[in-house]
């Protein structure tokens, strides 16, 4: 099955609509395997919306949350997501504990293993290292972001911010811009949104623009009012000073200038949806007036964040559950 199969999610059975054990990362997923998560995620939406009897059906199981790069929003969203569900939700903030005691991600992996956990959501400063542990767990794992690989979920539910708003993902001319070099959040976007036949433009300063990304199907920009013409969604990436040694942009005043999203750009494009997977530095790469204005989804993402990892911990729990058509 290649990467065009576009088969409905309600004509194939079971299982086989998602037969992955973990969820490392988005690329490996067919298009309608993200469908799927994405229609998934939305009767969550309106449960969630609705405030009706909590659906405990992930009652009895025991969700680890181990974050080994700290985070706030990602991990409280995966801790509301999994106590929603009606699991049993702990904490591990490993950034904090063993392992700056020397302890490897190989013991690591053996002592979550040896919890008996039933899923484990993963973040971790490395890429590749949420994979590494997968293969040596025996249950379910969600990577939560693992260095500068992949934010699945996070590009899930943006997917998801998408279609609600817009109607459809297909032909939707999307605009990443910002430190793309550094970020996972768009690598994983990149693989949804050209999966699921968006056109996407990444633009950012060259010394932010990693080599040969056109062979991810995107095009790439240096300019960013080029960049815009035409654009749906335009969707702003935090400068991630942390991950820099210096020299990437000259200053943050003339960074703005050249790549913020601001009301005079934004005002060229009236219809366009307004897009950031926060944090966000107010004032550099979006100005205030944007991030809460009238064409801005950002607290939409979060709560559709929820959403979707309820949709994701359902289904990757499915078959140890015994789910009819899972085992």
């Amino acid at each position: 099955m290649n990467r065009s199969d576009h088969r409905p999610a309600a004509l194939i059975q079971g299982g086989a609509v998602f037969p992955h054990r973990h969820l490392t990362g988005i690329d490996g997923l067919q298009p309608h395997e993200i469908a799927f998560l994405l229609d998934e995620a939305e009767s969550w939406v309106a449960a969630n919306r609705s405030h009706a009897a909590p659906d405990k059906r992930l009652a009895g199981l025991t969700q680890i949350n181990a974050f080994f790069e700290n985070s706030t929003r990602t991990l409280l969203s995966f801790e509301i997501a999994g106590k929603r569900l009606g699991a049993d939700v702990v904490n591990m903030h490993a950034a904090q504990s063993s392992v700056k005691k020397g302890e490897t991600l190989i013991d690591t992996a053996q002592t979550l293993n040896a919890m008996r956990a039933d899923v484990i959501v993963i973040r971790h400063m490395a890429s590749g290292a949420v994979r590494l542990i997968a293969d040596k767990v025996d249950c379910p794992v969600l990577n939560a972001g693992d260095g500068r690989h992949e934010h699945p979920t996070q590009a899930l539910l943006d997917a998801l911010t998408i279609r609600r708003r817009k109607g459809s993902i297909a032909g939707q001319r999307v605009v990443i811009c910002g430190d793309v070099l550094h970020s996972r959040v768009a690598r994983s976007n990149i693989l949804a949104l050209t999966a699921l036949a968006a056109e996407v433009r990444v633009c950012a300063p060259s010394t932010l623009m990693p080599a040969g990304i056109e062979r991810m199907g995107v095009t790439p920009f240096t300019d960013f009012d080029a960049a815009l013409v035409g654009a749906d969604v335009v969707m702003m990436l935090r400068v991630q000073n942390e991950r820099m040694a210096g020299g990437y942009i000259p200053s943050s005043r003339e960074y703005r200038l050249r790549y913020g999203l601001t009301p005079e750009r934004l005002a060229k494009l009236p219809d366009a949806l307004v897009m950031h997977p926060g944090p966000m530095n107010r004032g550099v790469e979006i100005d205030s007036v944007v991030a809460d204005g009238p064409q801005s989804a950002i607290t939409e993402q979060v709560e559709m964040g929820v959403a979707v990892r309820m949709a994701c911990l359902d289904v990757l729990t499915r078959r140890a559950r015994g789910v009819e058509g899972w085992a």
